[in-house]
């Protein structure tokens, strides 16, 4: 049951935190213990305003009448506070390789709603970093901010002074209807589904490597993880260190599996950070070419057949780094569609057949051999950790056995 100020379903902490008069309102009607604001808190995140109203008896649609009233009485301004509230934003970052078509999709599909509210949305290509969010994020009030999010990465999401101080609210709902994610994503080696329900997601970015035979001087062809932390290798590996969400992410995951002897291995390792644009040519370097690249799975599809660069897939996964999506649970209602819509088939086989972003949408062939696994690290480690202090204390470990100018 909504009107245009406020959703009768939304949390009684939400609705009291964006309106003062629900809270005298119901103080009035005898929740007493809404006076001390630690309560207000806990009990107010556990339990709907309907379901609230309901255990005291309370009439819905007498209260939001009187509600409504009394908002109105004190915001002369009222109209401007519905227009506000009537209008949905979505911002984020898309992958560079499907920024347009995804676009493309999406205002196609825009063009043919008749949505009962405006809609503003700013998606940037992923090369424009996510500066401007964070900055947005560190400046606006929750109730300004942007009502979807979408991009790649660990940082956004789970800094405390970023996303992470909302996660503790319940501000966000998985408003997704996967009761399975796609198999490639649910089996014994990953569950990428949070378990949750905060958090959605609607594909992946994986990380894999590009070997230039012709620089291996004797050596073998490196198949994991370990075997490019190993000596032989050191001064060897290209990174992707300019795409920070990927970056943290394999900085995240070595951390994770082979501590902090394998991060100082992985600094030892690296020899040049180029965009994958560029990895996918390093063979025709005259000098300094790195031995292996690690890059994103799709410009693995730009290499010649013929050429001496062989993509191989990490026998204990490609790292990921998952494509986030976070919807506001106090706007579930006008958001449903929109997430529909990313979360559809449609996007999936964009982000999948197009970009090689392998999907979550259990229709979708990401037409990759079951064979091949995926490395992330796990809602339990995401819980039990702060990640953006793990992301600074794995970078720290790594810049110091980084030689000379090529600290990140």
């Amino acid at each position: 049951m909504t009107n245009k100020y406020f959703d009768i379903e939304d949390t009684l902490f939400n609705i009291t935190e964006n309106y003062s008069e629900a809270t005298e309102l119901l103080i009035a009607l005898g929740f007493s213990n809404l006076k001390d604001e630690n309560m207000r808190k806990v009990f107010g995140k556990s339990i709907s305003l309907e379901a609230a109203l309901k255990l005291k008896k309370i009439n819905v649609e007498t209260f939001m009448a009187e509600l409504i009233e009394k908002i109105e009485n004190n915001n002369p301004g009222s109209e401007e506070l519905s227009e506000k509230n009537n209008t949905i934003k979505i911002a984020g970052v898309l992958p560079c390789p499907v920024k347009a078509p995804l676009t493309e999709a999406f205002e196609g599909w825009v063009n043919n709603q008749n949505f009962d509210y405006k809609l503003e949305y700013e998606l940037k290509a992923a090369s424009m970093g996510i500066s401007w969010l964070k900055d947005a994020l560190m400046e606006q009030s929750k109730e300004q901010l942007p009502d979807l999010f979408i991009s790649a990465g660990f940082e956004l999401f789970f800094d405390k002074k970023l996303f992470g101080k909302y996660k503790a609210e319940d501000m966000f709902e998985d408003l997704t209807d996967f009761e399975h994610y796609n198999e490639d994503f649910e089996n014994d080696y990953i569950k990428l589904k949070d378990p949750n329900r905060q958090y959605s997601i609607v594909g992946v970015v994986a990380a894999v490597f590009l070997v230039n035979v012709e620089e291996l001087s004797g050596r073998k062809i490196p198949t994991s993880w370990e075997d490019i932390l190993q000596e032989e290798f050191e001064n060897s590996v290209s990174l992707p260190i300019a795409d920070f969400d990927l970056f943290n992410s394999i900085l995240l995951n070595i951390y994770k599996n082979y501590g902090e002897d394998g991060v100082r291995r992985l600094g030892k390792s690296l020899k040049k950070s180029m965009h994958p644009s560029e990895m996918v040519k390093s063979h025709i370097k005259k000098f300094d070419k790195p031995t292996i690249t690690i890059m994103p799975y799709f410009f693995t599809k730009m290499v010649k057949e013929d050429g001496p660069m062989v993509p191989v897939w990490p026998k204990e996964g490609a790292i990921v780094s998952p494509i986030f999506m976070l919807s506001k649970k106090s706007k579930k209602a006008e958001l449903k569609p929109i997430v529909d819509f990313f979360a559809s088939k449609e996007i999936g086989e964009i982000l999948s057949h197009n970009g090689r972003f392998p999907s979550v949408n259990p229709e979708v062939d990401n037409m990759i051999s079951k064979e091949n696994k995926y490395m992330w690290l796990g809602w339990d480690y995401i819980k039990e950790k702060d990640i953006s202090v793990e992301i600074k204390k794995s970078l720290d470990i790594f810049n110091s056995f980084v030689e000379g100018d090529k600290t990140v």
